[in-house]
């Protein structure tokens, strides 16, 4: 079976360390990405550049930084393209298995960026606290945190450079990965919230984040480079830092089809984009999950992207990704713009 493999110079390579901080022995570490010692201490090197809101000024896209939390540092990135009209605005949580990443990551910015200018949306992309020093439900919590601030300052009117154009009645919640994963866990914490004047016509998720204790075929069987952006060890690994404390991946905030989480049904779920790698361990599970939604009787559509793997979209500069991406952005606006 073909293999995906990522931009080498972005190349992972997944294992349990020996290496020590000081006399203290690694607990948990994905090579490249993140190393947990037993002591608590947590090191990320820094393997993609971090870079400051600025873009190529043909791509007609202004960007800035807001604080959203000085408390907890949580911060956001504005993507905001020129145009003569009201446009979609997507929040968007980026990926890293809760663990790793950064609305600062170079691709991200550059992912994000064509993706407003090309898709014809505003995005806020959200920087979120990290697990394990801030296991789950932080994230979620930040990211509903970020929506009641984008309400605040919408009701506000103090905002005018972003939200003069932007269509407050069409917000969407995205992400790739574990930011699929926030999007869709955030989506469900805001049903009891009053978001007005911010109105939520849908989530898109692309390569959702999720597991289960019981292995899909996909997670069994797929063929993966060692430069793969997502291995099975470093998907178990991520889950073992991120969850709770005696949990397992049967948690519902990992395996939202397990006994143990609501059911489909019962839930107000919102119209859901689905974005599926072909060559991801992941993919299994996310059919399942689209299937599970169908189901239940809840709007859901989804993308097989042929050929590429998980989080190709960000991380492979290959002409095959280049290609998949762009078919991507076109779900992507079609989905904002009905």
């Amino acid at each position: 079976m073909a293999t995906i493999a990522m931009d080498p110079s972005l190349s992972l390579q997944i294992g349990r360390a020996s290496n020590q901080h000081g006399a203290v022995p690694v607990k948990e570490e994905i090579q490249g990405l993140i190393k947990v010692y037993k002591d608590g201490h947590v090191e990320r090197p820094q393997i993609v550049p971090y870079v400051t809101p600025a873009l190529a000024p043909e791509l007609g896209v202004t960007t800035k930084d807001f604080v959203i939390d000085n408390f907890t540092n949580v911060w956001a990135r504005f993507y905001v393209p020129k145009s003569n009209w009201k446009l979609p605005l997507v929040v968007y949580f980026h990926g890293g298995g809760f663990c790793a990443g950064s609305a600062a990551w170079s691709c991200y910015h550059e992912f994000l960026g064509k993706l407003a200018a090309k898709a014809g949306c505003l995005i806020v992309s959200i920087n979120y606290r990290l697990a394990p020093e801030n296991p789950l439900p932080a994230a979620y919590e930040d990211g509903v945190k970020c929506l009641m601030w984008l309400k605040q300052e919408a009701l506000k009117g103090s905002s005018e450079w972003w939200s003069k154009q932007c269509n407050l009645c069409s917000v969407f919640l995205a992400g790739d990965s574990a930011g699929a994963n926030i999007a869709h866990n955030v989506t469900a914490r805001l049903n009891s919230k009053n978001l007005y004047p911010l109105t939520l016509r849908g989530t898109i998720l692309i390569q959702p984040f999720f597991g289960g204790e019981a292995r899909t075929n996909s997670e069994k069987n797929m063929v993966q480079s060692p430069r793969s952006a997502l291995s099975l060890p470093a998907s178990d690994t991520y889950w073992r830092l991120a969850l709770p404390c005696g949990t397992n991946r049967d948690h519902p905030w990992c395996n939202p089809l397990g006994k143990g989480s609501a059911k489909m049904e019962e839930m107000k779920l919102l119209p859901t984009l689905v974005c599926i790698s072909e060559m991801d361990i992941l993919r299994d599970r996310n059919l399942e999950f689209c299937a599970a939604l169908g189901k239940a009787g809840k709007k859901v559509e989804h993308v097989l992207f042929k050929g590429v793997g998980h989080a190709f979209q960000v991380l492979s500069k290959s002409r095959l990704s280049q290609s998949r991406t762009n078919e991507m952005i076109a779900r992507v606006k079609a989905f904002v713009n009905r």
